[in-house]
């Protein structure tokens, strides 16, 4: 299934909109789409919510005939236990997360220990923890650790874009990870020349116009065939105004979802 993040509205839901949209604008957007899943994630007024709040978001997606999944960062196992209590208020059957968090950084012998003491919950629950590639964890590494659980509620969330700064190739993330991926997070990427031709720039591309060999990735991984479901973000850099900036977060949000659905 096609799915919208909270990474497709970064530039809406932030400060330096006029007026920051909310939440349930975004869940109401992303039904205006005719999409019905959204991934809220690494959004940081959730964790600021209380627990009338939470309850307040989940019945709006209700309403609104939205799936739900989640977002965050790190493994320590009470994290990782407050965003099951999320993932039920929300009938979120998905949680993404990565290794490190914002005040950790386990080794991959901790990791395993944490995942280990945190899994059987998600187990017991039904929810799926899928941890995503990116540049701070050698992919390979990041394979190894999900494949010693053989857990069909561990995978991956496949961000192949994340990998590059580590000299890593989008192409042999997806690779490696294909047989693991839990959940695909899905934009564009490209290099473009600083003035003056003193290096590049890695960023955002609109969806089609980049490097990403998306067409491969849906041959290895096959995430249609498999019920794995592609989440829409951007790396969109500011564009010199909000208003400029929005229109073209928006505008590449519609291209994305037309070209996923083209393919």
């Amino acid at each position: 299934m096609i799915g919208l993040g909270t990474y497709a509205f970064f530039w809406q839901h932030s400060a330096r909109a006029t007026e920051p949209l909310s939440l349930r604008g975004a869940f109401e957007a992303t039904r205006a789409m005719d999409i019905d899943l959204f991934q809220i994630c690494d959004f940081a007024p959730l964790d600021e919510m209380t627990g009338a709040e939470v309850a307040e978001a989940a019945a709006a997606a209700r309403d609104l005939g939205l799936a739900i999944q989640l977002g965050t960062k790190g493994i320590e196992p009470r994290h990782l236990a407050r965003y099951l209590r999320l993932a039920d208020a929300f009938d979120a059957r998905l949680v993404r997360s990565m290794l490190y968090g914002p005040d950790s950084r386990p080794t991959l012998t901790e990791a395993e220990t944490q995942l280990r003491e945190a899994l059987p919950a998600y187990e017991a629950a039904g929810v799926t923890l899928a941890l995503e590639t990116y540049e701070q964890v050698a992919t390979a590494d990041l394979v190894g650790l999900v494949e010693s659980f053989a857990s069909p509620q561990l995978g991956i969330c496949l961000d192949p874009a994340n990998v590059v700064a580590r000299l890593e190739l989008p192409r042999t993330c997806v690779e490696l990870t294909a047989g693991v991926v839990a959940n695909v997070h899905v934009k564009d990427f490209a290099f473009d020349r600083q003035p003056g031709w003193v290096g590049f720039t890695y960023s955002g591309a609109r969806m089609g116009e980049g490097l990403h060999d998306y067409p491969h990735l849906l041959e290895r991984v096959r995430p249609r065939e498999r019920g794995i479901d592609e989440i829409v973000e951007h790396w969109l850099p500011w564009q010199g105004d909000a208003e400029t900036t929005i229109r073209t977060e928006r505008e590449w949000t519609r291209a994305t979802v037309q070209h996923l659905r083209s393919i």
